[in-house]
């Protein structure tokens, strides 16, 4: 069955995003970037892809990304429809009109959560969960896996890892990689 990972940076006080949506203090260091070529690439958006010369690079890990409005938003502001068209897309938004782009399917009229369990039914390879706070404090059951990009910054104000209701929740630290420009990267495993 395929898992739900969400693979997100954050600060040291536990935000993904500014106030208003800031994402543009995380630093992109080229140690975590070397990394992410070789583990990830399909987490690097396709006009970055492009430029990197990695259009050829098979995704490793995920073929679906799912998005919430505000995750989606800043790549339409810079006049990208499709960030990631290298992975199937999904933005669930209940805001957002449809038809933004053929390759991104937009669901409005629906549970995130019933979205997912039918996701991980099909077949595949692993989905991303790329933000935002409120979307992955709805999917928080669905949650198998959390892989967190600790940049060593405060933002004091912002979006949440995750923005739900009171639910403690186990997680096992499964990896921790500490990198010279001062971000670590440590992946979790659900206690279920």
């Amino acid at each position: 069955m395929r898992r739900l990972v969400y693979y997100v940076a954050v600060t040291i006080d536990g935000l993904i995003a500014g106030p208003q949506g800031e994402y543009d203090f995380f630093p992109v260091p080229d140690d975590f970037v070397s990394a992410t070529v070789e583990n990830l690439p399909e987490t690097i958006p396709t006009p970055a892809r492009a430029a990197m010369g990695l259009q050829e690079t098979p995704n490793r890990r995920f073929d679906t990304v799912l998005m919430g409005r505000g995750t989606y938003e800043p790549a339409l502001g810079q006049g990208v429809t499709s960030p990631y068209a290298h992975l199937r897309q999904i933005v669930l938004s209940r805001t957002l009109p449809p038809g933004t782009d053929p390759e991104v399917e937009i669901v409005r009229d629906r549970d995130p959560v019933e979205v997912v369990q039918e996701l991980k039914q099909q077949q595949g390879q692993d989905i991303w969960l790329a933000g935002g706070g409120k979307l992955a404090g709805s999917l928080l059951e669905e949650i198998d896996e959390l892989m967190i990009k600790r940049s060593p910054r405060l933002a004091c104000a912002g979006v949440p890892l995750l923005d739900g209701a009171f639910a403690p929740t186990p997680f096992r630290p499964v990896t921790t990689r500490d990198f010279a420009s001062g971000i670590s990267m440590t992946t979790y495993q659900r206690e279920r």
